[in-house]
């Protein structure tokens, strides 16, 4: 079973994020970056299905030379190949980043695609759908538990007040969420290994974006907010403060 398992490199979380003097990306001097948290439960899943059914697993990402990082830890924990896709400056687009991967994932013809359920930078939560979409095979987001019986898969999410049990077959593409499995972290031979593995490099289908950003701001900290109880003062106040601070009612 041959896997693609798709990666972003993100921000540490714990990082502190500071805009850019062009008021239109985020200050990336001194800033941490990390796989995508999501993504690590999908290297996870696609590993230890490759170590029960034979295969390999080949990480990809789309993003600049400074990708190769997170390519680099993907090989670490123990993807057998990595594929940087480069020449996108704008990330933001899902649109090309999509495209540039349909387009690996056809020049590879992989039994399944997995990928986080969404990226923590810009949670747009629409790669899984895309994907699926451009290259025409079923899509399942949100997935808590996978189970690949041959060509078959059955899929467990959960929905609000229960679980939610689909079934498909391969080709596919499956995104998972935390819960499914906890990730290994590579040891220092791993990581000593991993540098020295090649990354295969190619170009995006096309670097015109559709979106441009206009620009970007940090969360006001002026917001004040209050502790009410349900008594018919508290209420009374409540209304006051929507009325006369908020102006919304």
């Amino acid at each position: 079973m041959n896997i693609l398992v798709c990666v972003s490199r993100v921000p540490d979380t714990a990082s502190r994020i500071q805009i850019d003097p062009s008021g239109k990306k985020i200050n990336s001097a001194g800033l941490k970056y990390i796989v995508n948290p999501y993504d690590e439960f999908a290297l996870e899943e696609a590993i230890r299905l490759t170590e029960k059914n034979g295969g390999e697993v080949t990480a990809v990402t789309v993003g600049d030379a400074s990708s190769q990082d997170v390519l680099r830890t993907a090989l670490a924990m123990g993807a057998h190949k990595a594929v940087l896709v480069e020449g996108l400056e704008n990330t933001a687009d899902r649109d090309v980043v999509v495209n540039s991967l349909a387009d690996v994932a056809r020049e590879l013809s992989p039994d399944l695609i997995i990928l986080g359920r969404q990226s923590i930078d810009y949670d747009n939560y629409q790669t899984t759908s895309m994907l699926g979409a451009l290259l025409d095979q079923p899509s399942i987001s949100v997935v808590s538990k996978l189970d690949v019986d041959g060509n078959n898969i059955k899929a467990e999410r959960d929905v609000e007040g229960g679980k939610e049990l689909l079934e498909t077959t391969l080709p596919a593409v499956i995104s998972v969420q935390k819960g499914i499995n906890e990730p290994r972290y590579p040891k220092l031979p791993q990581i000593m290994q991993a540098k020295k593995k090649p990354i295969d490099k190619k170009t995006v289908s096309s670097s015109d974006s559709d979106i441009e950003i206009l620009s970007m701001e940090l969360p006001s900290k002026d917001r004040v907010g209050m502790i009410v109880g349900d008594s018919d003062s508290d209420i009374d106040q409540v209304i006051k403060a929507l009325h006369e601070n908020a102006k919304v009612i």
